[in-house]
């Protein structure tokens, strides 16, 4: 039972952290292949950089919106009813 504030706060920060991990690792790994790709190229766009990783970001977050939803819907369970 979660009566602590201190427990709320903390696990809504952790379950925050493992929902945007994988978003976020992924924009990263785009991120790094196309800053290897500029760098052998010497092509210095800023939008081939932009782009590529708001696309994959945003088709990581549908694809895994399922997920995401249970965890959130779990997390929200939780709150509500203290266990």
């Amino acid at each position: 039972m979660m009566t602590d504030p201190i427990d709320v706060v903390r696990t809504a920060l952790l379950q925050a952290l493992i929902i945007a991990v994988p978003i976020l690792g992924s924009g990263l790994f785009v991120g790094l292949l196309v800053s290897l790709f500029q760098s052998v190229t010497q092509i210095q766009e800023q939008t081939l950089t932009f782009v590529p990783k708001i696309i994959v970001m945003i088709l990581v977050a549908v694809v895994l919106l399922g997920w995401i939803s249970v965890r959130l819907g779990d997390f929200a369970y939780e709150m509500f009813t203290g266990l």
